[in-house]
């Protein structure tokens, strides 16, 4: 989008290097620092924060010294640099302005990367997105403002309302479990409200006196509790369970309700401890087959009575299930969703209280009220459940006699169920957070880099560049033999992108420019430029590097102009005709005594295989597709029940989109990009490899994009007419000139053959055709269409094609 725009290139590496450090930066400005985090992280067992850390800055300094100061950088992160004047402490100066950011050092397998992000509407959420935090503003402070009027008309209910006035709890339709455990002894569990309910543990219970009815059992290993065969449901039925808990720690992770065995794949469903957050789990088989969802916040509040529960509507879907504490429903983020139609929930082991099947129990906690429906509770009924029973207490005091907490237990209340105005207001707040939290769980995030506000930029010089040898402590700064920071100039990230495009650096234009001047004639005025120290190759021209990088900062480092000025220059415009005296004194024409000639890089290759069949789809931006790839090619590298584990190939237009656009995982490249020298993107790339291989030629000739781009470009050519107009409309589609007369003949003769064949053959021609996801046009002929798709695919492969 920057360089569509023609953003000036000194603005663009300012906001590359340091946008988030800019005045009030915009989303576009906080979106050009993910340039800093496309280096690769880890959430691997065993790893080492620390050493993780010196490897992104490690990472950085390299990508930074390649990209700006076209310099080997990385030479000197275990010793001086041999050649250039870049020492150790320059190396580590410079890591310094990497490493004061927020990033953290794993990147807990979340798309967030455990460092900052940004989320990114789409554009018909954008306005909205802007809005919503207003509009819910103003709707809290109506809330509040209803607060405080409202206390008179409570004063007056409160004085004279009892018990009673509460009405009764949830209807007991569905019922199927109901245990207060609040009295026992031994193993024995009775309820003093049913004393005909009684229950036995596993073993010898402990208790503690402060339950929310009475004295509660403490779960422990071999004191959990067996309910049989009660709470077996289907995938397609709605049930409700939950309890009154009292966590022992907001580490653990255990199982607080659980008909789920462990033996078969998991096969059930649970209410789930995780840590400092509940979870519910839905489970065929493990995690191929399940869905798992977990409330977003940090909910577990360690030894604090809360009542939780979870409903489930039958529908099979992670939105389906709901988790209410103390009678709030909870933000529920979805960690697994495999789930397949046809799944089972049903598991022949019983329903247990405090652990799953054979373990996973909940050790130290408190439990009390546990309760299972065979159908989805109503949010007011849960939250019946979750206070009514303190509030009748409340009510039986005297009004004059209760205290400040008691007040504020039955203000809320009122307010909530009683007061006329209280609930509406509530509810547009409700609506409106949700609003803004639909359109965040839609909307992508980008990473993005954050400074450290409260500290300074500082690094330690690492010994053999190991982590664990830290010596001396540098600041950040710049290398000694270049030119220093500007007096004042900050000492962060900001600082370092001004010194970069500095006019007094005598480097980032020029590499810049000979990074550009690559891209056009194949290589650069200096050949390696990642390297334009004492080691990397001589300019081919001196004088004509330095004009282009004094034109390029003098004219506002308009990237356009440059490219323009080079494509129109006598020099881009020659022939690439090679005479034997050019390859004598010119072979690799490094002094361009030729136009230039050269393979183009594999995202070219396909694209120009997309445009001069028509398929091409030219949209710009939006979201990353997922073009045809080989069957299961993440399976062997993606996470049990991960989002990236199964490639879901794109469908429609979406698979005909400029090749930049197509997702990228880099354990998993795609094969026919990295057959045809596209970089593994795991370290930054200035320079690719340029190679013709066999192996190339099997992408492009049997790659189902490059077939069915034949195919479609077949239609076309087709419709000129005769087998000799439908060649030299090919000749002029795809090579921009029309085929000499021994050319169209090889290709009428071919076509001649691949026609009998695929006559003889017409299974061998459908199936041919029938290559891709576009639509075979109507009425036409297979034979004829299959022969000259063959054509057009021996075009597509011509080293004419294939070369710039």
């Amino acid at each position: 989008r920057s360089f569509n725009r023609n953003q000036p290139f000194n603005e663009f590496t300012i906001e590359q290097l340091a946008g988030d450090l800019l005045p009030n930066p915009t989303d576009d400005q906080l979106i050009a620092t993910g340039f800093q985090r496309c280096n690769i992280t880890t959430n691997e067992g065993g790893t080492i924060a620390e050493e993780n850390l010196a490897n992104y800055a490690v990472d950085r300094v390299q990508t930074f010294g390649w990209v700006y100061l076209g310099l080997t950088t990385n030479c000197s992160q275990c010793h001086d640099h041999k050649f250039d004047p870049i020492s150790m402490k320059d190396f580590y100066s410079l890591a310094a302005f990497f490493r004061n950011t927020t990033q953290g050092p794993l990147d807990g397998n979340t798309k967030d990367g455990r460092g900052p992000v940004l989320m990114v509407p789409s554009e018909p959420d954008r306005q909205r997105w802007q809005a919503l935090p207003d509009e819910i503003a103003a709707a809290k402070q109506a809330r509040e403002t209803r607060k405080n009027t409202a206390r008179p008309e409570f004063d007056a209910w409160a004085s004279s309302a009892t018990a009673d006035s509460l009405g009764e709890g949830p209807s007991e339709e569905g019922l199927q479990v109901h245990y207060l455990l609040n009295e026992g002894s031994g193993k024995e569990v009775a309820s003093a409200l049913a004393p005909a309910q009684k229950l036995s543990a596993d073993g010898e219970l402990t208790w503690i006196p402060d339950g929310k009815a009475g004295p509660a059992p403490v779960i422990k290993p071999g004191s959990t509790f067996n309910l049989g065969g009660a709470g077996d449901f289907e995938l397609n039925q709605p049930f409700s369970y939950g309890v009154w808990i009292k966590p022992a720690n907001d580490s653990a992770s255990g199982g607080i309700l659980a008909r789920m065995d462990e033996q078969a794949q998991h096969r059930g469903y649970d209410l789930w401890q995780n840590g400092n957050a509940y979870s519910v789990h839905i489970i065929d088989n493990w995690p191929d087959n399940a869905f798992k969802v977990t409330t977003q916040n940090a909910t577990v509040k360690p030894g604090t009575w809360q009542h939780l529960f979870a409903t489930y509507d039958g529908s099979g879907t992670p939105a389906g299930v709901k988790i209410y504490i103390d009678g709030e429903e909870q933000k529920l983020r979805v960690d697994t969703n495999s789930i397949k139609p046809g799944a089972s929930l049903h598991t022949e082991t019983p329903l247990r209280i405090g652990q799953r099947s054979q373990g996973a129990v909940l050790d130290g906690a408190a439990l009390q009220d546990v309760r299972v429906y065979a159908r989805t509770l109503s949010a007011a009924e849960v939250k019946i459940l979750s206070g009514n029973a303190a509030l009748r207490a409340i009510l039986a005091v005297a009004a004059d006699q209760r205290t400040e907490e008691q007040k504020q237990a039955l203000f809320d209340h009122y307010l909530n169920t009683i007061d006329p105005e209280f609930p509406a207001l509530a509810r547009t707040v409700s609506e409106r957070e949700a609003e803004y939290e639909a359109i965040k769980t839609r909307s992508p995030v980008t990473h993005i880099q954050k400074e450290k506000m409260d500290s300074q930029a500082m690094a330690y010089i690492l010994t053999r560049g190991e982590y664990d040898r830290p010596t001396e402590q540098v600041i950040a700064n710049t290398p000694a033999s270049m030119h220093p920071m500007s007096e004042g100039a900050p000492a962060n990230r900001l600082g370092l992108a001004q010194w970069v495009v500095d006019p007094a650096n005598p480097l980032t234009a020029r590499v810049t420019v000979n990074r550009f001047w690559q891209q056009v004639f194949g290589q650069g005025i200096v050949s390696t430029p990642e390297d334009l120290g004492v080691m990397g190759a001589l300019p081919s021209n001196q004088a004509l590097l330095d004009w282009l990088a004094v034109e390029f900062q003098d004219t506002g480092w308009d990237v356009k102009r440059l490219f323009k000025l080079m494509f129109m220059s006598a020099t881009y415009r020659q022939a690439a005709i090679v005479t034997p005296e050019k390859l004598e004194r010119d072979g690799d024409n490094a002094l361009l005594s030729r136009g230039p000639r050269f393979r183009m890089d594999a995202e070219m290759i396909r694209d120009y295989a997309l445009v001069t069949s028509g398929l091409l789809n030219q949209k710009m931006y939006g979201p990353s597709v997922k073009p045809y790839q080989p069957t299961n090619i993440w399976d062997i590298v993606g996470l049990p029940g991960g989002d990236t584990r199964n490639y879901v190939q794109s469908q429609g237009e979406d698979l005909y989109r400029r090749t930049v656009y197509s997702f990228w995982k880099r354990m998993a490249p795609p094969p026919n990009m990295e057959a045809l020298n596209a970089p593994s993107r795991e370290v930054c790339t200035v320079r690719r490899e340029r190679t013709n291989t066999p192996l190339q030629a099997l992408v492009t000739l049997n790659d189902p994009q490059f077939v069915e781009a034949a195919r479609v470009l077949a239609v076309k050519v087709m419709a000129a007419g005769e087998v000799e107009q439908g060649i030299q409309l090919l000749g002029m589609n795809v090579l921009g000139r029309p085929f000499s007369p021994e050319e169209q003949a090889i290709l009428v003769q071919c076509h001649q053959e691949f026609l009998t064949h695929y006559q003889a053959h017409t299974e061998a021609a459908g199936q041919l055709i029938a290559t891709g996801e576009s639509p075979v046009a109507a009425g036409m002929d297979p034979a004829n269409l299959a022969a000259w798709t063959m054509v057009c695919n021996q075009v597509l492969n011509l080293d004419e094609t294939l070369n710039k």
